[in-house]
């Protein structure tokens, strides 16, 4: 779908967007560790990957998120294609079961999400994101969800590769405690670059953070990017302390759902939910929705 398609869709009301597959998926003991992480499952286990995406459709989700994370050309080389294209077919036919669905491809960082210091050099970001942004457009994504970016530099190079392709694209990025990226570099400032780009994205979000504080980094991009549709889904509680170090504090799907209509006052026409949300959490955002703008 291009983006004035999907302009089209989020004028009319929010998208539900499904849950997370990666820790979904570990908790299920699908074939997890890095680097490769969620592509192992897509290619040892795709009958896991398949019965998450269906159980998203029966929660009510509007657009699944293939589960194409980690099945980059850096990762899989050769194999990179093939896992990308399956990957899509997996979600598109899980998508099948109700009309109108959509199916996003998944493009991440190269390197480690967390690790901002290991962002390759602007040529290889260039080649790196195209070959996989034309596998996942080659695979038939309606369109291209950026995840997790932390630093300025690839979400950007990131962005032109994937509206490159002529899909519609949304772009999102992950933040610190203090709102600012992962790489400590100022959201708002970061957003607008990508604005500027002559094939902008049709929305920007913020992903990946705990849920609870989400809203504060969604009202930075709203502030920097007035008008601009955006997208947002947190996590359960995953966050990273000052030392790289992990907590955890979950978050019910009702408690979760109650956050949603922050996020819409802000702007949010895309929600869902990121690591640690399940079905359930999509269900629960679905009956929020639904209370707020009709079924």
């Amino acid at each position: 779908m291009n983006a004035t398609s999907v302009h089209a869709l989020l004028a009319r009301r929010p998208l539900l967007l499904d849950a997370a597959l990666g820790t979904e998926l570990s908790r299920r003991g699908a074939p997890y560790a890095p680097p490769l992480w969620s592509a192992r499952a897509v290619l040892e286990r795709p009958d896991l990957v398949l019965a998450v995406h269906r159980e998203n459709v029966a929660a009510g989700a509007d657009l699944l998120t293939a589960c194409t994370f980690r099945t980059q050309p850096k990762l899989l080389g050769s194999e990179a294609r093939r896992a990308s294209e399956l990957a899509v077919a997996l979600a598109r036919e899980a998508a099948a079961q109700r009309p109108g669905l959509l199916v996003a491809g998944s493009l991440a960082p190269v390197e480690d999400c967390w690790r901002p210091d290991l962002v390759p050099a602007d040529a290889d970001l260039a080649r790196l994101h195209t070959l996989h942004a034309e596998a996942l457009a080659a695979a038939g994504a309606d369109l291209l969800l950026l995840e997790t970016f932390g630093t300025a530099r690839e979400w950007l190079a990131a962005t032109r590769a994937a509206t490159g392709t002529g899909l519609a694209v949304v772009a999102c990025a992950t933040t610190r405690e203090d709102g600012t990226l992962l790489s400590g570099e100022p959201l708002g400032e970061s957003a607008r670059r990508l604005l500027d780009l002559s094939s902008p994205p049709v929305a920007l979000g913020v992903n990946c953070v705990p849920a609870r504080r989400l809203g504060a980094s969604l009202a930075l991009l709203a502030t920097a990017a007035p008008g601009i549709p955006l997208a947002a889904y947190g996590n359960t509680g995953l966050a990273l302390d000052e030392a790289l170090g992990v907590f955890i504090e979950p978050i019910a799907p009702h408690d979760y759902a109650e956050l949603a209509p922050s996020w819409l006052a802000l702007g949010a026409r895309v929600v869902g939910g990121c690591c640690g949300t399940r079905a359930e959490h999509v269900a629960a955002l679905k009956t929020r929705l639904a209370a707020l703008y009709g079924k």
